[in-house]
């Protein structure tokens, strides 16, 4: 089991999970040529793709979705919430298969773990993934911990975590203030300082990899995300690897 991303940030977002058999990717929010390009970057096509699994309706990461859907006909999975506000262009899909925010499924031989967020969208998810032998835990666009985020990503193998802003930077930011408040609340996005006290709270034994995703370029640097998290295992800040926007990340290995 090995995972990529093809770019993290605002201005797009997509991950690719690779079970063997099985090849998913977890939102699209590039353009289909962008995408098809930033997947054959990592060795992979579209046509590999078993599905393509959506967290929630905001463009940064459901842009592409149906495009690059339709064109290579790929059933997207995502929650009816999901599925009622992000109408514009899923006519064409050849398959969409809508999914409970709580119950697991299967595609392929990846078994796929649903799990709510508290984040301004209508129904979003974000996603935890088992090939039988690993796990990995997705966790972005969430702005707030709740108990059973804590309880799903116990164990993992593997963390894609959000590390938005830091909290320093957002305050003294050109942001207006109703989107600073939109960003730092509950239902905004994780701060440095929450991602590393989520990962004080689950069980880290088995962790192999650990990702910073989703950093604005704004209002938060590389160093800044990568030193919260590393204060938090105990580990070497070169340890934490940082998803960027225009290169995501190269495959990650579990063994």
């Amino acid at each position: 089991m090995r995972f990529a991303s093809l770019g993290s940030g605002s201005q797009g977002n997509a991950l690719v999970v690779d079970a063997g058999e099985t090849k998913v990717l977890v939102d699209c929010g590039f353009s289909t040529r962008m995408a098809t390009a930033r997947l054959a970057r990592l060795g992979t096509c579209a046509e590999d793709l078993a599905a393509i699994l959506v967290t929630h309706e905001h463009g940064d990461h459901v842009a592409g979705v149906f495009s690059l859907a339709g064109r290579y006909r790929i059933p997207v999975y995502l929650t009816h919430g999901t599925h009622a506000a992000a109408a514009r262009g899923r006519s064409g899909l050849p398959e969409c298969r809508l999914i409970d925010g709580h119950a697991p499924f299967a595609v392929g031989c990846l078994e796929v773990q649903p799990f709510p967020v508290p984040h301004d969208a209508r129904e979003p998810v974000q996603y935890a993934f088992s090939d039988g032998a690993h796990r990995l835990g997705v966790l972005t666009d969430s702005g707030s911990i709740t108990p059973h985020i804590v309880d799903v990503l116990g164990l993992c193998d593997a963390l894609v975590l959000e590390c938005n802003h830091d909290q320093g930077l957002l305050a003294a930011s050109r942001y207006p203030t109703h989107l600073k408040r939109r960003i730092a609340g509950r239902f905004g996005h994780l701060e440095n300082g929450q991602a590393a006290a989520l990962l004080q709270q689950v069980d880290t034994r088995r962790l192999q990899h650990l990702v910073a995703a989703h950093l604005s370029q704004e209002n938060n640097r590389p160093r800044l995300a990568a030193a919260a998290l590393a204060t938090a295992l105990g580990c070497d800040e070169d340890w934490i690897g940082v998803a960027d926007q225009d290169g995501g990340f190269d495959w990650r290995q579990l063994i």
